[in-house]
């Protein structure tokens, strides 16, 4: 009896680089960048299937962000995000068999590039307001459900939290903490859709070992970095996430 496990390389190909982009979005550093591993390991495995590899990935990565900035993240901006953030994970979860996700893709994929455009076409100063709380509940929400679908979570998340203005590392701990809560939510869920069954654990746990590559990689950067030098990567991050949700969309 072969043990149930992924073993086309071309597999492997594009899910060790999706780890590793998720792994260095993880601590925060070019945040949006980890948007892209799901749609990347989806061009060998169908997007739910690559999603519910993930989810044993994505602990690992949670935890070591957390212990890395576990008194650099904002308390209060927590405790807004995280109620929006299950919510969404809920509307997830009702809409996930229902919903195409190449809808999904779309969707995610064009806000991102409108949010991306606005920001650099008309650039904030330094008086500028941070967005009202209603359209951050919104984008929460937003967040929640598109991090269900396809652990895109961040592009809408970061359209309300990058105005804030917070340092490179408050960013950074306060999405570790935010996206913990968030992808803990998704466990039962994901066993009630049925995603979560041996050959996407057995396949999760060889790509495990690049979780602390990815996020070690990650954390080293974010606490060198300039906040000038790490919101480019972020904005870096989310035109190529951007881009290629649209590309899946359209194709």
């Amino acid at each position: 009896m072969n043990f149930p496990l992924i073993t086309e390389p071309f597999f492997y190909a594009v899910a060790i680089p999706a780890v590793l982009l998720m792994g260095v979005s993880k601590s925060g550093f070019g945040a949006g960048f980890g948007s892209l591993a799901v749609p990347m390991m989806a061009l060998a495995v169908s997007v739910p299937q690559a999603a519910a590899i993930m989810m044993p990935v994505l602990l690992v990565m949670d935890l070591l962000s957390m212990r890395a900035f576990r008194a650099d993240f904002d308390r209060a901006l927590l405790r807004f995000l995280i109620p929006f953030g299950l919510l969404g994970t809920l509307v997830g979860t009702l809409l996930f068999k229902v919903m195409d996700p190449k809808i999904v893709a779309g969707i995610v994929g064009a806000f991102t590039l409108l949010f991306l455009a606005q920001r650099l076409l008309f650039p904030p100063n330094r008086d500028s307001r941070p967005p009202p709380r209603w359209v951050g509940a919104l984008l929460t929400v937003m967040s929640g459900f598109t991090s269900f679908i396809s652990h895109a979570g961040s592009p809408p998340l970061n359209a309300y939290v990058i105005p804030l203005n917070l340092k490179p590392v408050a960013f950074a701990g306060t999405m570790a903490f935010f996206f913990f809560f968030i992808n803990m939510a998704k466990w039962v869920p994901y066993a009630w859709l049925g995603l979560l069954d041996l050959r996407n654990f057995a396949t999760s746990m060889v790509l495990l070992p690049l979780a602390p590559l990815g996020v070690w990689l990650g954390v080293r950067i974010a606490r060198r970095i300039s906040a000038d030098v790490f919101y480019r990567f972020i904005y870096i991050g989310m035109f190529l996430t951007g881009v290629k949700l649209l590309w899946d969309a359209v194709h």
